[in-house]
């Protein structure tokens, strides 16, 4: 028995997966993130928020406007008690963007978490 061609059409068909893949995930914000020596994961309810290098901000992968960040935020808030964003930031992004996030989310009483990449 050849079986030689089966073998090879099982590689095309493992190598056609893999690259297919990799190009189907068209809602991935790309953000070089700051590192971080101590990192901790969390649980419970979190928000993905993040700030794009071009200063887009987006809540849970929908775009929104920094005016319209409090009222969105505020309707999470009374989804879930405890409730943490983690914040994705370019780090190219100027801080004084960074602290207006976190000051809505003090104003709110949600918790607020920097994402960071391990060194």
């Amino acid at each position: 028995m050849h079986t030689s061609a089966m073998n090879d059409i099982m590689f095309f068909l493992l190598l056609f997966f893999l690259i297919a893949s990799t190009l189907t995930n068209p809602n991935v914000i790309k953000l070089l993130l700051p590192k971080s020596k101590s990192g901790k994961s969390i649980s419970k309810k979190t928000i993905n928020v993040t700030i794009s290098k071009e200063l887009q901000y987006t809540i849970d992968k929908k775009p929104v406007s920094i005016a319209d960040m409090p009222t969105v935020l505020s309707g999470y808030k009374k989804a879930a008690t405890e409730l943490t964003i983690i914040l994705f930031v370019d780090k190219t992004v100027a801080i004084q963007d960074v602290v207006q996030v976190m000051d809505i989310s003090q104003k709110l009483d949600i918790k607020l978490v920097l994402a960071t990449v391990p060194k």
